[in-house]
């Protein structure tokens, strides 16, 4: 899975369409194996989706987001995290747990032993 964050000094940039950069996360296993900080070369707004699909980003964590950027984010398979303020590092290893605890709801009780 690829996860992309809007990010600016650390922290989850609260203005998706004038985001500068993406800090991008690779996780196998539930696991953050490679990040990167990448810059959008200028785009904004509606390219921005483009752009995190041709990244192969799955899932974007963001503060701030419009409805047209929402639109376009869905129509390209990307999952949104929405509303999301503080450290980027610790909102994906929060999502990380999150999606693990819905996996391990799924499983059958003697897999979790």
């Amino acid at each position: 899975m690829r996860i992309a964050v809007t990010y600016e000094n650390g922290q989850v940039f609260q203005h998706f369409g004038h985001s500068e950069q993406f800090k991008v996360y690779d996780v196998e296993d539930g696991k953050v194996v490679k990040s990167e900080v990448i810059g959008t070369n200028g785009q904004g707004h509606g390219a921005l989706a483009g752009f995190l699909l041709q990244g192969n980003v799955d899932v974007l964590i963001c503060g701030g987001i419009g409805g047209g950027a929402q639109a376009a984010l869905s129509a390209a398979g990307i999952r949104l995290y929405g509303g999301v303020t503080g450290d980027a590092d610790a909102a994906v290893e929060a999502l990380l747990e999150q999606l693990e605890s819905v996996k391990n709801l799924h499983q059958p009780k003697e897999e979790l032993q």
